[in-house]
């Protein structure tokens, strides 16, 4: 039976929620939902359609901040959360789960943020978060998913003359998504679609959606050795709720 997972950037799960969260990702038939930005407590918030679901959340010390959340139809034979390193496990950013073939990480990477204030730090969180899943990838293979908050080519965003050395889009930035793909990690949306316009977020200004503006920050990399057992791997601009839309990868 096909494994599917989605993730998805909900810029605010209560805000998400009252958008039509729920029926919107369950259309997508996970087994697995990874989200980013939930921005939330799991005590905020009653998700009656993902009752049959086991939940996980990571929350940010700060109150209304980052967060990430994994709802999972599978108990999973361990979680851990954060990446083990005090100075990056503040904010909620990275939940692991354990399951019999593979660990699955979920992660909302920092954004560099205007004027690039926060890009030294950036690279520091890249080069540990990297350290993270290579560990892991020592004991079985791992798929991870989430917002990297980079867009790694031209072709991942509609206007990149215009954002170089803009974050998400810095050569620091994207020498740190070439170092995972280097440690031995497939970018499954590029193993389906090479083509250009294909973007998982968008601004709110400018109507950017509606025009297709935007960037492809979110992903699924998958160990080398789990390339045979991809089936798909797709984005989904038809579901609103959030700047983002849901990124999802199936497995055979």
């Amino acid at each position: 039976m096909p494994l599917n997972l989605v993730s998805w950037n909900v810029n605010g799960i209560r805000s998400c929620f009252s958008k039509g969260f729920e029926d919107a990702v369950l259309s997508l038939k996970p087994q697995i939902i990874c989200l980013q930005e939930t921005k939330a407590t799991p005590e905020q918030i009653e998700l009656p359609g993902l009752a049959k679901f086991h939940a996980y959340w990571n929350c940010a010390e700060k109150k209304g901040y980052s967060g990430t959340a994994i709802f999972a139809k599978e108990k999973p034979l361990a979680e851990t959360y954060g990446i083990g390193v005090p100075e990056h496990d503040r904010e909620g950013r990275v939940i692991s789960l354990e399951f019999a073939d593979f660990y699955l990480v979920n992660v909302y990477t920092p954004n560099s943020q205007r004027e690039l204030l926060r890009l030294p730090y950036r690279q520091a969180w890249d080069a540990a978060f990297l350290a993270h899943v290579t560990g892991l990838e020592t004991k079985k293979p791992v798929v991870f998913c989430g917002d990297l908050n980079v867009a790694h080519k031209e072709i991942d965003l509609k206007n990149p003359a215009s954002n170089r050395r803009n974050a998400g889009f810095t050569d620091e930035e994207r020498a740190g998504f070439d170092q995972i793909l280097a440690a031995g990690y497939v970018d499954t949306f590029r193993e389906f679609e090479q083509g250009p316009e294909h973007y998982s977020w968008w601004t709110y200004r400018m109507n950017a959606r509606a025009r297709n503006v935007g960037w492809r920050i979110d992903y699924f990399l998958a160990s080398e050795r789990l390339r045979p057992q991809l089936k798909a791997a797709k984005i989904h601009p038809e579901i609103m709720g959030s700047d983002h839309c849901p990124v999802s990868l199936t497995l055979k």
